[in-house]
């Protein structure tokens, strides 16, 4: 398993999957947890709730993967500041 994560052209695949995966979850809770007005059971109410807090988790999550591994690749782009 820790071989897959020594690649870091594999963690920038996964990072782009684990981005996607979070701004979907974020949408569909925001969605069904404020938008939506039919009837739901708490069940559901409670799971999209919870997605509107694991969805910006793994957002963060896969934005650090991505610039670990294009620091990894070398890919980091340096900002001056010109004064």
């Amino acid at each position: 398993m820790f071989a897959y994560f020594n690649n870091p052209h594999k963690v920038l695949h996964l990072s782009s999957e684990v981005l996607i995966a979070g701004l979907a979850m974020l949408l569909v809770g925001i969605y069904g947890a404020y938008l939506y007005t039919g009837h739901l059971s708490i069940v559901v109410q409670v799971a999209l709730h919870a997605m509107t807090i694991v969805g910006p988790t793994l957002i963060k999550i896969g934005y650090v993967m991505r610039l670990l591994s294009q620091h990894r690749l070398g890919q980091h782009r340096v900002s001056a500041v010109i004064a």
